[in-house]
């Protein structure tokens, strides 16, 4: 009698977890049903010139009765950096929330950094504008006098507080900019390529170098001679 009982709760068990698995699934999949994935699209390009230019970009998707939050896990290489200080800043003024993996040295050459992350939230709005700034280059002994660098398109996550995941399709990221707790998003992988985006940045001249310092020393010593010779004539001793 007692085996019976043991079957018949451990029935009972596996039933009512199949149907907490399946209507998990099921809220999953009505928060970002095939139709709504069919439907995202998501676009990146740089504006402006020279060292200090704006990654813009916009993620549109069709209409959904539920809250939908979206993040840009964007990755950048050594030749540009994000400046945390102007983040802050436009993050106060214009509610830009963007979130660095890492602490960036800002005044390091392209030669002395390393990549880093920035993490993008698009809640309440589906676009950014954020500043990107290149990073001055080892000077060329050659005739090249700029050097392209590259940025990748963002991976695209999702996330609903009406959703539940399933564990094996979630992926770990801060809920908000703030990083005070860890949500579960999921990321799209079905997206239309957007492409690199690059920007052009000038490098210096290695052969010049001697020329450039030779001016350099005789421009501040000049500039010494006359400030001696002013003060002599015009100072009180």
């Amino acid at each position: 009698m007692s085996a019976d009982r043991t079957c018949i709760i451990f029935y009972l068990l596996s039933t009512v977890s199949y149907f907490i698995h399946n209507g998990n699934s099921q809220e999953a999949d009505h928060c970002f049903s095939s139709e709504f994935l069919e439907s995202l699209s998501m676009s990146m390009k740089i504006t402006k010139a020279g060292f200090h230019r704006d990654l813009l970009y916009s993620v549109e998707w069709g209409e959904v009765d539920h809250d939908v939050k979206a993040l840009l896990v964007q990755k950048l290489p050594s030749g540009v950096y994000m400046d945390e200080y102007q983040l802050e800043t436009l993050k106060h003024d214009t509610g830009l929330e963007v979130l660095l993996d890492s602490k960036v040295d800002l005044e390091a050459p392209e030669y002395l950094s390393s990549g880093f992350t920035a993490l993008v939230f698009l809640s309440g709005k589906h676009e950014a504008t954020v500043p990107v700034h290149g990073r001055y280059h080892r000077p060329s002994n050659s005739s090249q006098k700029w050097v392209t660098v590259e940025i990748e398109p963002p991976r695209l996550f999702l996330r609903s507080d009406q959703c539940v995941l399933p564990h094996h399709e979630a992926t770990e990221a801060p809920c908000t900019v703030r990083n005070h707790s860890i949500c579960s998003w999921l990321e799209i992988l079905r997206l239309e390529d957007t492409g690199v985006v690059s920007l052009e940045i000038p490098v210096g001249d290695s052969s010049m170098i001697l020329s450039v310092c030779v001016g350099t020393v005789l421009t501040a010593a000049l500039s010494c001679v006359f400030l001696l010779r002013s003060i002599w004539r015009h100072g009180t001793f």
